[in-house]
């Protein structure tokens, strides 16, 4: 499985090949992102890697470096693919080292319960619930 950091001058070569990825993730965002929202903002701050076989594309991530007042951290925006198991570790090891030389303290993301069981494993804790009022 290869993982890449694309190149921004690429998105628009790689975009095609993972839309319907990322077009199922913003599906769960009720209504704050369409895959037209995603394509713009990797052209601008945002960061798009990919997971890949030959020219088979099992996924995508979205991310951002993202500075608090006090904590700098690497946001992991959207994630979409198939085959998850087949990818996993090896996009979580390169997004932890990019996050180490981006001198990052953290990297996080919001997303559906089910997400929990996977990433616990990994180290990772639910810190707060995300609620919305309509």
């Amino acid at each position: 499985m290869e993982i890449d950091l694309v190149r921004k001058s690429d998105v628009d070569i790689i975009f095609p090949y993972i839309k319907d990825y990322l077009a199922k993730a913003a599906e769960y965002t009720h209504g704050r992102f369409t895959v037209e929202d995603i394509h713009k903002d990797l052209t601008d701050n945002k960061q798009l890697w990919i997971a890949y076989v030959g020219t088979d594309f099992y996924g995508a991530v979205v991310t951002e470096l993202l500075e608090y007042p006090q904590k700098k951290v690497l946001v992991l925006h959207f994630t979409g693919g198939k085959e998850f198991s087949k990818w996993h570790k090896p996009i979580l090891e390169s997004l932890k080292l990019f996050a180490k030389e981006n001198v990052c303290d953290a990297i996080e993301f919001c997303g559906r319960s089910g997400w929990t069981k996977l990433f616990e494993q990994d180290g990772y804790k639910p810190i707060f619930t995300f609620y919305e009022l309509s």
